[in-house]
């Protein structure tokens, strides 16, 4: 019997359990930050909370006998991928990043790019007014001091302060549609999208609605990964490095 850690909380991760559990004499044990108050739980053993950094994440691992390690989180998840790098390497165990592809620009976009939130925040105010915000609950309060501009978050829980003085807040989970995301931002006026480079088609609407109505769109490129760990694109060839390690 093996067993492998798969760091998830996004919907490749949940894809990779499924598959997993079919594989012979596998244990699967599928990890969630806790963050959601309702995740979308994946198939199999689930554990939930954090690990205490790369220290308590190396500690775990020796005491479960984990043979290897996916990681399948967010591409925004930076501090849990520098831990699973480190706590790895530390005690040996094979590590993969299981990262979808960035999006990718097309004619009619106007995309405008920040290194993180905090130089999104600083650039925003030249490109528009009424702002739809989807970076996350948890980067929110980094805009609270724009009180010349107004700001439609949609977020899955409610986030916490500080926040901007002008806020309607949307809770909603994705897949989302190009009609429910034109409708969203005629509705309230938006004239520039705030959003991360997440990938995937989950949240792409939101990009192709904007392109539809010519606005502008301030992207926060992806945080780097740790150097000289492999990297894949899709479940099927993470799934594939599982059987074949």
């Amino acid at each position: 019997m093996r067993s492998v850690l798969v760091l998830g909380g996004t919907g490749e991760a949940r894809r990779l359990a499924d598959a997993l559990s079919a594989v012979p004499r596998l244990r699967t044990v599928s990890s969630l930050a806790g963050r959601v108050t309702h995740p979308a739980l994946p198939v199999g053993e689930v554990r939930t909370g954090g690990f205490g950094g790369a220290e308590g994440l190396a500690a775990w691992l020796k005491a479960e006998g984990i043979d290897l390690v996916v990681d399948a989180t967010h591409p925004f998840a930076s501090g849990m991928t520098a831990s699973a790098a480190q706590a790895t390497a530390r005690t040996g165990v094979p590590l993969l990043v299981l990262r979808r592809p960035g999006w990718q620009p097309v004619q009619g976009d106007r995309w405008h790019w920040a290194a993180d939130v905090a130089e999104a925040a600083r650039t925003l105010p030249g490109l528009g007014r009424r702002v739809f915000l989807t970076t996350g609950r948890q980067t929110i309060g980094a805009f609270a001091r724009l009180d010349g501009l107004w700001f439609l978050a949609r977020s899955v829980d409610p986030p916490e302060p500080p926040l901007p003085r002008a806020l309607h807040v949307v809770l909603d989970r994705g897949p989302f549609t190009l009609d429910g995301e034109l409708a969203l931002m005629r509705e309230h006026a938006v004239d520039v999208l705030v959003t991360k480079d997440s990938g995937g088609p989950m949240t792409s609407a939101k990009l192709a609605a904007a392109r539809t109505l010519s606005l502008p769109v301030l992207l926060v490129r992806r945080p780097p990964l740790p150097e000289g760990v492999p990297v894949v694109a899709t479940v099927e060839e993470a799934a594939a490095w599982v059987r074949e390690s």
